[in-house]
């Protein structure tokens, strides 16, 4: 029997589906959240949920931050990321106020004579872990009455679309995110060319 020509054809591609971001009108009701309580885990949270929305970091990168790797006076921080790669990441300033207020007023309470130097503590002074954040994160999404699926990445990823829909580059996205190829960041297509679409129609004489 002759072979299939099928043989020969090959499957199309399936292009990487872009995950679900938060609006900003939902970020901003998520990182209110924790305010609205007055304690030592609120401070923690509150630092956290900027801190990540600020930087875009994934949450393995945000749990094993150091104390010594926040520089508060240059506002950014020293991540390490995949592959052992460093990477500076400047912070706004609502992200500085929360983590002072954290390290200042709440980290202590959490330490308690330990000389753990991790910088985001549990309530046994121990560094908080990737599956502690996830439970907090979910917590405080809840009480802000946000019904998308809510999860570290979901941040990371509202991070970028915010940054693109901005006016960033894939390039300087690619920076943040610590993506080792533009072809990772590349799912964010769409959003520049969303993007560029505005630009032109404002810009063009036959666009507007």
């Amino acid at each position: 029997v002759d072979a299939s020509p099928a043989n020969d054809l090959t499957s199309p591609k399936i292009g990487r589906s872009l995950p679900a971001a938060l609006t900003e009108e939902e970020v901003v009701r998520l990182l209110e959240a924790p305010g609205r309580l007055n304690t030592p885990e609120s401070r923690r949270d509150k630092a956290m949920l900027e801190l990540l929305y600020a930087t875009g970091m994934r949450v393995s990168e945000l749990v094993a931050l150091q104390i010594t790797d926040i520089n508060l006076v240059g506002e950014f921080v020293r991540c390490m990321g995949k592959g052992s790669k460093e990477r500076l990441i400047p912070f706004h300033d609502q992200a500085l106020s929360a983590l002072s207020r954290y390290i200042e007023e709440a980290r202590n309470t959490f330490k308690a004579g330990s000389t753990e130097q991790a910088l985001f503590l549990n309530r046994r002074g121990e560094r908080l872990t990737r599956q502690g954040f996830w439970l907090i994160l979910k917590d405080h999404a809840r009480r802000a009455g946000i019904t998308t699926p809510t999860t570290p990445h979901t941040l990371r990823h509202s991070f970028a679309t915010h940054l693109l829909r901005g006016g960033a580059s894939l390039r300087q996205v690619q920076e943040f995110l610590g993506h080792a190829s533009i072809a990772s960041t590349q799912i964010y297509t769409h959003l520049t060319d969303d993007h560029l679409r505005e630009q032109y129609e404002e810009a063009h004489p036959r666009g507007r």
